[in-house]
């Protein structure tokens, strides 16, 4: 049983359509999951309870799996396997030349591409927008991100509502439950440098370097789940401080960087499962960009959350002469019936140089859907921040 937050699209104040999907949402859980956790607690079952979906995530053996199928307040059960769901070093290193690591005399090739420049011409740089990033972590103090990050005034660091961590064991050199943005892989620092990266000294290597960003590592040295990825789309939709306390939606970001994907083969299982907390994250007013795949040049190959849904704003990726990668995923989504065209866009994803977490003045070149996906990111949050009309329009700004 799902709540019904599809009033929330005509809702004019942004602030009160924040608040409405979350009271919405966790009222909701809140009351159908009674009966199912005082279950749980008495099998002596471990687990953790949603409300971006209605939904449960809990450990559980076969016999109590069993026992939960035959319940009628359960849908369906589904895998929290982790997997590795960001690109392959083959993948990560096509077409990177690796001469080109030195700061350039312009701006990096893929925000020329967008027309970021021509944007920043007219006096528009993405100011009063917030671009949330889920992916492996950032390093926040990077040259390039640190002074675009929300949690810092440029004297002291805030983290609270700006940053919260999915990871819960393990996390690599950052270990779990960090209280800072950490970067635990490289992957995110590099694609939250493509939103929003300047520092101020000729590395302009983002779109909308006028935007602020906030963070949530959703993935283990990038290796997660449904549950992971689940916590940080609910930490987007009402970001809380860092004890997960006082969750306040007003302070939601404007546009999401989902820079991964969740194969069937290995945890989405029947590839719906993230759909309904997507579905919710679009209605709160955030518009979802996800990475098409990187399973090209087959067709069909837009193949795995959250890429497939029609909420999601699929971006495939184009090298520096707007040919489509060879590894980029083709559509269409056969999720639905009939098919969606899948991707939505498609943007510079081939040797894209970015900040990398490697440092904090340290810099890298990396291709993917992953790459291509934060220029789309930037692109909203200019066209927000020329045109307030559209903020928060998704409709109207996916079809510009």
């Amino acid at each position: 049983d799902q709540a019904d937050v599809s009033a929330a699209y005509g809702m004019k104040d942004q602030d009160a359509r924040g608040w409405f999907v979350y009271n919405t949402l966790t009222q909701h859980a809140a009351s159908t999951q009674v009966s199912l956790q005082a279950f749980l607690t008495a099998q002596g079952a471990s687990y953790q309870s949603f409300w971006a979906a209605n939904m449960i995530i809990a450990t559980a053996d076969r016999l109590l799996v069993e026992s939960l199928a035959a319940r009628a307040d359960v849908a369906r059960i589904d895998s929290n396997k982790p997997a590795r769901w960001i690109e392959d070093p083959e993948v990560a290193n096509f077409g990177v030349a690796p001469s080109s690591q030195t700061a350039p005399d312009t701006v990096e090739w893929g925000v020329l591409n967008v027309n970021a420049p021509a944007v920043w011409a007219l006096g528009f740089n993405g100011a009063g927008m917030v671009v949330g990033d889920l992916d492996t972590g950032m390093r926040w103090t990077h040259i390039a991100l640190k002074p675009k990050y929300r949690g810092w005034d440029g004297v002291t660091a805030d983290h609270n509502f700006n940053w919260h961590d999915a990871i819960h064991s393990g996390g690599g050199v950052c270990g779990p439950n960090t209280m800072a943005p950490c970067d635990d892989d490289g992957h995110g620092t590099h694609t939250a440098g493509t939103t929003v990266g300047d520092d101020g000294a000729g590395n302009q290597v983002g779109v909308a370097p006028g935007a602020k960003w906030i963070g949530c590592r959703n993935m283990d040295q990038g290796n997660g789940t449904p549950a992971t990825y689940t916590e940080c789309f609910q930490f987007m939709i009402a970001p809380t401080d860092l004890t997960g306390n006082n969750p306040n939606p007003a302070l939601r970001p404007h546009v999401l960087n989902n820079s991964w994907g969740c194969p069937a083969s290995e945890g989405c299982v029947t590839r719906s499962e993230l759909e309904t907390i997507v579905n919710n994250t679009q209605a709160a007013g955030i518009f979802v960009e996800a990475s098409a795949g990187n399973g090209g040049p087959g067709c069909s190959t837009v193949a795995d959350p959250p890429a497939i849904y029609s909420a999601s704003f699929s971006t495939g990726a184009i090298d520096i002469t707007n040919v489509l990668a060879s590894f980029s995923s083709r559509g269409p989504s056969t999720f639905y019936t009939p098919n969606l065209l899948k991707p939505n866009v498609s943007a510079p994803g081939v040797n894209v140089r970015s900040s990398y977490g490697s440092g904090d003045t340290d810099y890298a070149l990396l291709s993917g859907t992953s790459m291509a996906g934060p220029h789309v990111v930037g692109v909203v949050a200019l066209l927000w921040s020329a045109r307030p009309e559209l903020v928060r329009d998704i409709d109207a700004t996916k079809s510009i």
